[in-house]
């Protein structure tokens, strides 16, 4: 599970990150409409009143969720590319961090990519609106280095011709969707996903 950095200066007796990995918990198992804000301060121990010390709302706490695994995104494929010079290579080590996951991180992106659709309004909330504003960015970002990795490739010729933009979209869009239906304890192994998604996305774009 991602943490926010501001977590980090939390004192002791901050409830914050207890408050998001409760609620990625209920979030991701029951649905977030389901889940009832009330039954988060019960499962971290405090009244509903303390919540919103920390949250506003529980749309605030679900866009701060999604906000920080998409961060989350960003860092993980930078580590994994950015010492590899290889285009495919590179690939390969993007496909496989972005699906490396405890069972808490796939529930954390399960619930990102089925509430993708809260981006595209604004909201009446300026708490809410900063998280979703800083979650466009990165999605931004995310699909700016996925075409930037698929351009290099297309340039250095080991990729296939073609709209890097277009190519990188078609990529990311079969990678994220893993956690639209993975299960922990599914039939498939996330090591098994990943190889069947790695060699697919290779596919894709090869030469």
């Amino acid at each position: 599970m991602t943490v926010d950095t501001g977590a980090r200066r939390e004192s002791p007796r901050s409830k914050r990150s207890n408050i998001l990995t409760a609620a990625i918990e209920q979030f991701g198992r029951i649905g977030y409409e389901h889940t009832k804000w009330a039954s988060i301060a019960d499962e971290v121990g405090i009244g509903q009143t303390a919540l919103y010390h920390y949250f506003e709302s529980k749309a605030h706490c679900l866009l701060t969720i999604m906000r920080l695994e998409l961060a989350d995104s960003v860092d993980r494929f930078v580590s994994a590319t950015e010492n590899e010079a290889d285009p495919e290579k590179a690939l390969r080590a993007a496909v496989a961090a972005a699906l490396r996951a405890e069972p808490i991180d796939a529930l954390q992106r399960r619930i990102l990519q089925n509430h993708m659709d809260l981006l595209a309004q604004p909201r009446q909330s300026a708490k809410e609106e900063a998280e979703r504003l800083r979650s466009r960015e990165l999605v931004q970002e995310i699909e700016q280095n996925w075409t930037e990795l698929i351009a290099r490739g297309i340039e250095a010729g080991v990729f296939t011709g073609g709209d890097p933009k277009i190519l990188g979209r078609m990529v990311l869009a079969v990678v994220i969707s893993v956690w639209r239906w993975y299960r922990p304890d599914g039939t498939l192994t996330l090591a098994e996903i990943t190889e069947t998604v790695t060699d697919t996305a290779v596919r894709m774009v090869h030469a």
